[in-house]
């Protein structure tokens, strides 16, 4: 279950600038929040080929905004009036990032949002199983920890579940580990976090940060800040949204990893996935450490070996939660077949 060290290091972050194979990536729910900015990233990734956008409305716009980038990308923007416009978004993708879905308001958690975004993520996993069932999913709608559940659940009704292929995205609480230290040791450094999305399930491991030391009080607050960043925001935000900025780059970039991967480079990650490492203790999915290669996830690589006591004990803690939103969304899929 852990590694040493050493082993944790997670590639380059910037966008590859080498000549890039043919890479459709679909959008569904890119005239969100989250979705404009994110297709817009996509859209400056010159290992991006062809987006193909889709939301309820609008996307026709976004499409032609983000089309004027000055990338060789080819853009399609559907909506739900447009005749085939999921299906003709989806076919060819090789990567289908879903941010679909309400955006938190202040005093809601990601679980409250789980009536709406899980009936959108069931319905938008089956058309991803209709028409392109060997991409990569990028989960992004919350609550990630239920509604990566509900799409491997979906997939293995339609027969075509590949658990190598489904992730969710946590980026985000890497990048905000990463800023949240850079204001202390004046350098961004990379920070493991591993566990869930959601509030105690995310588990920051400042242990493996190299020369680190902080005292008690000092890492119970970053903990804490990293925890429930999106509070923040949503706070700031003042109702009237979340954090769509800082999710959009997240998200694209752990797009962008899967890419240079699918063109032959060794790039490592942090994903929340369907894993064995808490069989015993019935959970299977947990954000973990991870190898990838064109098909998805190469291999499950362990959790450092020199983890800290007190990240174990948040480990202990997140379980049982990770377990309950894991339980909600397959039942969810169970109950509306």
């Amino acid at each position: 279950m852990f590694a040493s060290r050493n082993a944790i290091k997670v590639a380059a972050r910037a966008f590859s600038t080498s000549v890039p194979s043919q890479s459709k990536v679909a959008v569904l729910g890119a005239a969100g929040g989250i979705g404009q900015p994110l297709s817009l990233l996509l859209k400056a990734n010159p290992r991006v080929t062809e987006l193909g956008l889709y939301d309820i409305v609008n996307t026709p716009g976004v499409a032609a905004d983000v089309g004027h980038v000055n990338t060789l990308s080819k853009v399609e923007g559907y909506t739900a009036k447009d005749q085939d416009g999921l299906k003709k978004a989806l076919q060819g993708a090789e990567l289908v990032v879903i941010p679909a879905g309400v955006p938190r308001k202040p005093g809601m958690t990601r679980d409250d949002l789980f009536n709406t975004n899980a009936g959108i993520v069931r319905d938008l996993a089956k058309a991803c199983a209709e028409y392109c069932p060997k991409a990569k999913l990028l989960i992004i709608s919350n609550p990630v920890n239920s509604t990566v559940p509900i799409a491997t659940e979906v997939f293995k009704k339609a027969g075509v579940y590949d658990e190598k292929k489904i992730f969710g995205v946590t980026s985000l609480d890497l990048v905000r580990a990463s800023r949240f230290i850079g204001d202390k040791i004046g350098k961004i450094v990379d920070v493991p976090v591993i566990g869930g999305h959601a509030g105690i399930t995310i588990i920051p491991l400042f242990s493996q940060v190299e020369g680190l030391s902080l005292t008690g009080e000092e890492r119970d607050a970053l903990t804490y800040r990293v925890q429930f960043g999106g509070d923040e925001v949503v706070k700031a935000k003042d109702g009237l949204g979340s954090a769509t900025l800082s999710m959009a780059y997240a998200g694209a970039r752990f797009a962008d990893s899967l890419l240079r991967a699918a063109s032959g480079e060794n790039v490592l990650e942090w994903a929340f996935i369907r894993t064995d490492m808490f069989k015993n203790e019935g959970l299977e999915f947990f954000s973990t450490y991870v190898k990838l290669d064109k098909e998805g996830v190469k291999e499950i690589l362990p959790l450092p070996e020199s983890i800290s006591d007190y990240e174990k004990d948040l480990i202990q803690k997140a379980i049982p939660e990770l377990k309950k939103s894991e339980t909600k969304g397959t039942s969810f899929v169970a109950s509306s077949q």
